[in-house]
Protein backbone atom coordinates (compact mmCIF):
# COMPACT_ATOMS: atom_id res chain seq x y z
CA UNK A 1 0.00 0.00 0.00
CA UNK A 2 1.37 3.38 -1.00
CA UNK A 3 2.29 5.63 1.88
CA UNK A 4 3.51 9.22 1.90
CA UNK A 5 5.00 10.56 5.11
CA UNK A 6 5.72 14.27 5.47
CA UNK A 7 8.04 15.98 7.91
CA UNK A 8 9.61 19.36 8.49
CA UNK A 9 6.69 21.62 9.33
CA UNK A 10 6.69 23.99 12.26
CA UNK A 11 6.54 27.57 13.44
CA UNK A 12 8.76 30.18 11.81
CA UNK A 13 8.89 33.96 11.72
CA UNK A 14 8.12 35.87 8.56
CA UNK A 15 11.18 35.97 6.33
CA UNK A 16 12.44 32.65 7.63
CA UNK A 17 12.90 29.29 5.93
CA UNK A 18 11.68 25.73 6.30
CA UNK A 19 12.34 22.53 4.40
CA UNK A 20 9.62 19.93 4.04
CA UNK A 21 10.31 16.31 3.15
CA UNK A 22 8.01 13.54 1.97
CA UNK A 23 9.05 9.92 1.70
CA UNK A 24 7.04 7.57 -0.48
CA UNK A 25 6.89 3.80 -0.04
CA UNK A 26 4.76 0.75 -0.73
CA UNK A 27 4.94 0.38 -4.51
CA UNK A 28 7.42 -0.92 -7.06
CA UNK A 29 6.00 1.47 -9.64
CA UNK A 30 7.15 4.98 -10.37
CA UNK A 31 5.98 7.85 -8.18
CA UNK A 32 5.37 10.49 -10.82
CA UNK A 33 4.71 13.28 -10.43
CA UNK A 34 5.33 14.13 -6.78
CA UNK A 35 4.57 17.46 -5.26
CA UNK A 36 3.05 19.63 -2.61
CA UNK A 37 -0.36 21.15 -2.01
CA UNK A 38 -1.54 23.28 0.87
CA UNK A 39 -4.78 24.14 2.59
CA UNK A 40 -5.21 27.22 4.73
CA UNK A 41 -8.09 27.53 7.21
CA UNK A 42 -11.34 28.19 5.39
CA UNK A 43 -9.78 27.78 1.97
CA UNK A 44 -9.60 25.09 -0.66
CA UNK A 45 -6.55 22.92 -1.13
CA UNK A 46 -4.24 24.42 -3.74
CA UNK A 47 -1.19 23.37 -5.70
CA UNK A 48 2.10 24.69 -4.37
CA UNK A 49 4.71 22.92 -6.47
CA UNK A 50 5.10 19.72 -8.43
CA UNK A 51 8.13 17.84 -9.73
CA UNK A 52 7.89 15.59 -12.76
CA UNK A 53 10.40 12.85 -13.56
CA UNK A 54 12.95 14.36 -15.89
CA UNK A 55 13.19 17.58 -13.96
CA UNK A 56 10.18 19.62 -15.01
CA UNK A 57 8.61 21.67 -12.26
CA UNK A 58 5.50 23.75 -11.83
CA UNK A 59 4.83 26.35 -9.14
CA UNK A 60 1.94 28.41 -7.93
CA UNK A 61 2.45 32.06 -8.83
CA UNK A 62 2.38 33.02 -5.17
CA UNK A 63 5.49 30.96 -4.35
CA UNK A 64 7.61 31.41 -7.49
CA UNK A 65 11.08 32.64 -6.62
CA UNK A 66 10.69 31.68 -2.95
CA UNK A 67 10.01 27.93 -2.95
CA UNK A 68 11.96 25.16 -4.65
CA UNK A 69 10.74 21.60 -5.19
CA UNK A 70 13.21 18.78 -5.72
CA UNK A 71 13.49 15.00 -5.53
CA UNK A 72 16.17 12.52 -4.58
CA UNK A 73 17.82 10.25 -7.14
CA UNK A 74 15.55 7.32 -6.29
CA UNK A 75 12.57 9.62 -6.89
CA UNK A 76 10.78 8.40 -3.80
CA UNK A 77 11.43 11.51 -1.71
CA UNK A 78 10.27 15.00 -2.58
CA UNK A 79 11.44 18.15 -0.85
CA UNK A 80 10.07 21.66 -0.62
CA UNK A 81 12.54 24.35 0.32
CA UNK A 82 10.59 27.39 1.46
CA UNK A 83 12.39 30.71 1.80
CA UNK A 84 11.18 34.22 2.54
CA UNK A 85 8.11 32.82 4.19
CA UNK A 86 5.08 35.04 4.63
CA UNK A 87 2.16 34.80 7.06
CA UNK A 88 -0.08 33.93 4.11
CA UNK A 89 1.97 30.76 3.60
CA UNK A 90 0.47 29.43 6.82
CA UNK A 91 -1.33 26.20 5.98
CA UNK A 92 -1.29 22.44 6.25
CA UNK A 93 1.05 21.19 3.53
CA UNK A 94 0.21 17.87 1.90
CA UNK A 95 2.46 15.65 -0.14
CA UNK A 96 0.93 14.18 -3.29
CA UNK A 97 2.09 11.45 -5.62
CA UNK A 98 0.62 9.71 -8.62
CA UNK A 99 1.29 5.98 -8.86
CA UNK A 100 -0.18 3.95 -11.72
CA UNK A 101 -2.75 6.66 -12.47
CA UNK A 102 -3.93 6.94 -8.86
CA UNK A 103 -3.35 9.92 -6.59
CA UNK A 104 -2.11 9.43 -3.05
CA UNK A 105 -1.86 11.92 -0.21
CA UNK A 106 0.09 12.25 2.97
CA UNK A 107 -1.54 13.25 6.24
CA UNK A 108 -0.10 16.74 6.08
CA UNK A 109 2.32 18.86 8.06
CA UNK A 110 1.44 22.23 9.57
CA UNK A 111 3.45 25.30 8.64
CA UNK A 112 2.78 28.41 10.68
CA UNK A 113 4.41 31.72 9.77
CA UNK A 114 4.19 34.44 12.38
CA UNK A 115 4.32 38.14 11.52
Amino acid sequence: QVQLVESGGGLVQAGGSLRLSCVGSGSIFRFNPMGWYRQAPGKQRELVAVHITGGSTNYAESVKGRFTVSRDSAERTVYLQMNSLKPEDTAVYYCNARVVAMDYWGKGTLVTVSS
